[in-house]
């Protein structure tokens, strides 16, 4: 049975929300467990359908799972770990289940994967792993369904991506953990989840230099060992919150962030004019001055995080002038505007990777569609901000990187429901 939200808008939000363990950081870190097998215990867990997912993907092939708390597992992928009971349609569902590669190859002489799945925000093929894989003495075949991998000769050299992909990038840093000799990653991603994976693989006693930079250098152990490891903060999350905080106009404390990772999202916010004081791990959001327009470009960290673009979108429709929007990676990541646009928002597309966002606009209630996380999370500040009833549909899309945002809301003030249709 498919649920939507209901929105009645123009709330003021006020009280604290505490940020969730980033689902990004998650996916690889509980991919990880898979170099040892040894017992590891991970804490700070978001409870998201993509990571419950994953969770079972790995206990379905052999790993013993054991909660010992709300948001802390022990995780043990033993001798009994077994790549050809993976559930190829599970996999399929989800983006972060492509880590698996990297943590597979080194264990298993061969096996095959599925196509994986995720958002629909364009064309997002895995050429990068593919390649750069390869590149450390994997064998890859391809058909319309599958991927079949031969990991038995992975030997260490040096690799340059031919772009900044956090999940590459993290694929081969786990493979190159167990490969043979030393591999050196060059234009590497940077991104706060990929720190978190290389700061557990170095307590697991891979031997990692330059976690944190756009270089890596891996010398290969025969082992790794096992671990027990805090997930870092979601700053996506973080970033959903501030922004809803400050289209609300009200005052909310965001608990539990991490503002350097969130470096330039902070300063454009800042040069929006929206009204906010950092803490050491909060972060408070008030009502600000006049909105004014501006230019928002998605680079790589620690630029401006490309899934945080969609949520400054609505605020911008509340800045006098003229904004330009720009994603140069997918090319399908602005379809969400065309539910704005339903809702009154002045948005004109220029191409598939810009758009400009003309402001000040009231925005009405209507009925939308999520796309895919992020887009569904701009169509819920909308709606907080919306004059009348806004009805999001496809909200299992926000369910994948939002636990439970609805309750969370309403403990601000919100009146949003989850409603079975």
């Amino acid at each position: 049975m498919s649920e939507k939200f209901v929105i009645e808008g123009g709330k003021k939000l006020e009280g604290e929300i505490e940020v969730r363990g980033s689902k990004n950081a998650a996916g690889a870190v509980i991919a990880a467990t898979l170099l040892t097998d040894e017992e590891c215990i991970i804490d700070n867990l978001p409870l998201v359908s993509d990571i419950l997912n994953l969770l079972d993907i790995l206990q379905e092939m052999g790993a013993n799972i054991e909660w010992l708390s709300e948001r802390k597992v022990k995780i043990r992928a033993g001798e009994r770990i077994d790549p050809d009971k993976i559930d190829f349609e599970k996999f399929s569902k989800s983006r972060v289940s492509v880590l698996l590669i990297g943590s597979l190859l080194p264990r298993f002489k061969e096996f095959k994967i599925s196509r994986p799945g995720g958002d629909r925000i364009g064309l997002r093929p895995i050429t990068t792993h593919l390649r750069s894989l390869r590149e450390l003495g994997a064998e890859v075949e391809e058909t319309n369904s599958f991927y079949y991998f031969k990991g038995a000769n992975l030997a260490g050299r040096e690799i340059v991506l031919p772009e900044f992909s956090v999940t590459a990038t993290e694929n081969l840093l786990m493979a190159a953990c167990l490969a043979e000799g030393q591999t050196i990653i060059k234009v590497a991603a940077q991104e706060p989840q990929v720190q978190d994976l290389g700061k557990m693989l170095k307590k697991m006693g891979a031997k990692i230099e330059g976690v944190g930079t756009h270089t890596l250098k891996i010398q290969g152990n025969k082992k790794l060992k096992g671990v027990k490891h805090k997930i870092i903060p979601d700053p996506l999350e973080a970033g959903t919150f501030i922004v809803m905080a400050a289209v609300t106009g009200g005052k909310i404390r965001v608990k539990n962030v991490t503002p350097e990772h969130l470096t330039l999202f902070l300063k454009k916010l800042e040069e929006i004019g929206v009204g906010f004081r950092k803490n050491k791990h909060s972060l408070d959001v008030y009502e600000g001055g006049k909105l004014r327009a501006t230019r928002v470009q998605a680079f790589p960290h620690p630029g401006f995080p490309t899934d945080l673009l969609p949520l400054v979108v609505p605020l911008l429709t509340q800045a006098e002038g003229k904004s330009l929007i720009h994603d140069p990676l997918y090319e399908n990541r602005l379809n969400y505007t065309q539910e704005l646009r339903k809702m009154g928002a002045d948005i004109e597309i220029v191409d598939p990777h810009r758009a400009f966002v003309f402001g000040k606009t009231l925005l009405k209630g209507g009925r939308i569609e999520s796309w895919d996380i992020r887009a569904g999370a701009s169509l819920v500040v909308a709606g907080l901000m919306a004059q009348g009833r806004t009805i999001i549909e496809n909200i299992e899309q926000i369910d994948r990187g939002y636990e439970r945002i609805e309750e969370r809301l309403q403990r601000l003030g919100a009146d949003i429901e989850r409603v079975k249709d």
